[in-house]
């Protein structure tokens, strides 16, 4: 059975104002996921991600909610509306734990793809493990990010 979303949560020593800067603008969004980002940063907005692997997803922002929340739905075709059944939907919520910030991030919508049982089920396994992969990666560069210290 391909579960329903991807989930990830982590613990970030870093203020909930610096992950929300790391999670939405493109300058901190390529030094810890993207190799080249660009994004309106308002509900509604569009984006570009290109990975190394030379892929490179559209995106529309569905939520924009400083510093608490920001969603988006990439994965569909350039130039189409993203929205169920074509996209799936990231979602990062922020919380503040003490000086720290709690991020849980959430991919889901792959069950509703058009897509067979075997594509949905390969997905769902690199998308795991990528967003294992990127969320140790924002972890460790979000306290950088906050001490003014550059890769």
């Amino acid at each position: 059975m391909i579960p329903a979303q991807i989930e990830r949560e982590i613990l970030i020593e870093a203020p909930i104002d610096v992950v929300w800067r790391v999670v939405t603008e493109p300058e901190h969004i390529q030094r810890w996921f993207a190799t080249e980002a660009e994004l309106e940063r308002k509900q509604g907005g569009s984006g570009v991600l290109s990975f190394r692997n030379d892929t490179t997803y559209y995106l529309q922002v569905e939520t924009f909610d400083p510093p608490h929340r920001f969603a988006y739905r990439w994965l569909h075709e350039k130039g189409s509306r993203a929205q169920p059944g074509n996209s799936t939907l990231v979602e990062f919520t922020l919380e503040p734990e003490s000086s720290n910030t709690r991020l849980r991030v959430v991919e889901s919508g792959f069950d509703e793809m058009d897509w067979t049982d075997d594509e949905k089920t390969k997905f769902v396994e690199d998308h795991t493990s990528g967003w294992q992969h990127f969320a140790e990666l924002l972890r460790d560069y979000a306290p950088r990010a906050n001490s003014g210290v550059r890769e």
